[in-house]
């Protein structure tokens, strides 16, 4: 089974904030935690999804709360190995493999750090595969995965445990419990067998990512475009279709916490004085991009992410400052995230939005997902 490098550590941090499409929380935080835990407690195997043994006890984790108030308040990864051992002692199991309920951000990062304490392997696999505000919104719970229970804990040692039926309830009052604990919780849930993981996960979104970084970095090595690189990367991923839908300055970053959320507008000025401005809706990530008329360039569930004009890199929603110079990506994502069943739950609508979803790219339309 492959073993995660340092250099898988270093392209999958940059990979993953791209997947993270704003939020998911700073990845470079992340990868000094995946970091430090392989090198105190050993090598983390990273195992395909169609691997997993039948019989596994597998474990989503990763970290709950608002992204910016993660750069001041750091977790030390005993957070996690602290909510994993709560959700063990409560129901009587022993986990034997952990995936992330996102793809993006320092999830990505936060269940090899527990991999590695624990001595277990990482799933080639998320819930998500990209990054969403709520607990919710997953596939694993799309496709019948319960979220409850889901054990909860602060760098304080605090531990709750909720047990409830629906989703959405578990993310409100998870929501809230996240909040009284500063703003920041690791969490565990959505526990399954191996056959099940195997049906609800989006597949290969960890090697996507550390494809992602492989991609950006050797284009700046050999000096080509990483735009490009990047827009031929995904064309051979379950992904497929990538394009820039803005190029411009950042103008204006309207941005606050509420309810446990980064909230705002982020509005560009493209440099064709011509072309109208694009504004960014974000609640923790980005959820639409359009035009100053209303025309939507790209909506939940794709991804739009906004990059450094020069490096390509993602640029997180806590890092967004007047003046950068970007290009903004989007991406459409798999046909699991494009089910209908799957946007009633993190489609447009499920935000609020008033737009209906249309796929990004010419070559697909709704009716034709399965």
């Amino acid at each position: 089974m492959p073993i995660l490098t340092d250099q898988d550590i270093d392209d999958l941090a940059v990979g993953a904030a791209l997947l993270g499409t704003g939020g998911g929380g700073d990845p470079y935080i992340g990868k000094l935690m995946a970091k430090a835990a392989i090198a105190e407690f050993g090598p983390v195997e990273l195992i395909p999804l169609e691997t997993v043994a039948d019989d596994a006890v597998v474990l989503a984790c990763g970290a709950m709360g608002a992204p910016t108030i993660l750069i001041e308040k750091i977790p030390s990864g005993e957070e996690m190995a602290t909510a994993l051992a709560f959700y063990e002692a409560n129901l009587d199991v022993k986990t034997t493999a952990v995936i992330p309920f996102e793809a993006g951000g320092i999830n990505s990062m936060v269940p090899i750090a527990l991999a590695a304490r624990h001595r277990l392997p990482v799933i080639d696999a998320d819930g998500m595969g990209r990054a969403f505000p709520q607990l919710e919104m997953e596939t694993f719970n799309v496709y019948g995965v319960p979220a409850g229970p889901v054990a909860l804990a602060d760098e304080r040692g605090n531990k709750v445990l909720i047990e409830t039926a629906s989703a959405a309830k578990a993310e409100w009052y998870a929501r809230g419990i996240t909040i009284r604990m500063g703003g920041q919780a690791s969490i565990a849930n959505y526990g399954m067998d191996g056959i099940t993981v195997k049906y609800v996960s989006v597949p290969a979104t960890m090697t996507l990512a550390i494809g992602i970084g492989r991609t950006l970095r050797e284009a700046q090595a050999s000096h080509s475009d990483p735009i490009a690189a990047l827009i031929a990367f995904f064309a051979k991923t379950h992904y497929r279709h990538a394009g820039v839908i803005a190029s411009g300055k950042v103008t204006d970053v309207a941005r606050r916490e509420e309810n446990g959320w980064s909230v705002g507008v982020v509005t560009i000025e493209p440099f064709d004085s011509s072309k109208p401005k694009v504004k960014i809706r974000i609640q923790n990530e980005n959820l639409v991009a359009e035009e100053e008329d209303g025309a939507v360039l790209a909506i939940v569930p794709d991804l739009i992410t906004v990059l450094d004009l020069d490096t390509a890199e993602a640029i997180t929603t806590e890092r967004l400052r007047y003046g950068q110079r970007v290009n903004v990506l989007a991406v459409r994502v798999p046909p699991i995230m494009r089910t209908r069943e799957a946007l009633a739950v993190f489609g447009p609508r499920a935000f609020g939005l008033k737009h209906e979803y249309q796929p990004f790219g010419l070559d697909c339309g709704l009716a034709a997902v399965k």
